[in-house]
């Protein structure tokens, strides 16, 4: 494999550490002859890493005061209409990964789920809870019931991806019913989310439903409040005087 250039290795480490939390939004880095001297290379070579960043909007610099860590821009659910996680990050330009935590098909449901799918139900439902990553940072805790028929002799690969994608093999998705809330991070979804407990969070709970308003998918899932946002257009509607 080709050996990277010596700037771009200081580029990547720089971006990494920003990832990790090392270098915070805002903060300033470090001078040039600082990071030559820790990397062990020319200021012109850190120069070039820190130019590459800047054309990436990672860092900023300020004339004669130095170069800072730019703000980085919440992701976005809801502002392109009903999406899955999948097609937010592809939009954004992230990458996704999906760790599978539970999955079990079940008749014995939560009252608030019962509810939400109506007390008649009798069916069976596949319970899923999974960890969603945008690139290799975790994002959202989720905590899914589906109606096992629209989802059918489910992959394991398949539980990983966009669920909408097999979903909609089988039925047609129109439109989501969704209520947020901010609450406070547990221990069990600090841990899975790398985040302090008591962090706030976004708590989504959402009924998604078919064109014939039949029920499809409850989610009621934690999203990291520090990395994510919903943004949804409010039309007011005409009134006569």
């Amino acid at each position: 494999m080709k050996k990277q250039p010596k700037f771009q290795e200081i580029a990547n480490e720089i971006e990494k550490r920003i990832m990790e939390g090392i270098y915070v939004s805002s903060q300033k880095l470090p001078s040039e002859y600082d990071l030559a001297d820790e990397f062990q290379c020319s200021r012109l070579t850190v120069r070039k890493a820190i130019e590459l960043l800047i054309s990436q909007n990672k860092l900023i610099k300020e004339k004669s005061k130095g170069t800072y860590v730019m703000k980085q821009p919440k992701i976005q659910s809801g502002s392109g209409g009903l999406q899955s996680f999948t097609e937010t990050a592809r939009i954004q330009g992230k990458k996704t990964k999906t760790q599978v935590l539970e999955c079990e098909v079940t008749e014995q449901l939560p009252t608030n789920v019962k509810q939400a799918f109506g007390e008649s139900i009798s069916e069976p439902i596949v319970h899923l809870r999974r960890l969603r990553y945008f690139d290799d940072e975790p994002m959202t805790v989720e905590n899914l019931y589906i109606l096992k028929r629209y989802l059918g002799e489910v992959s394991q690969e398949e539980l990983s991806g966009s669920l909408y994608q097999v979903i909609e093999k089988n039925v047609e998705i129109a439109y989501s019913h969704q209520e947020i809330e901010a609450v406070k991070a547990t221990a069990d979804v600090a841990k899975l989310l790398q985040v302090a407990v008591d962090e706030p969070m976004l708590f989504v709970h959402s009924m998604t439903y078919s064109p014939a308003a039949k029920p499809i998918l409850y989610d009621c899932s934690y999203y990291r409040a520090d990395k994510y946002t919903f943004k949804n257009t409010l039309i007011r509607q005409k009134r006569s005087e």
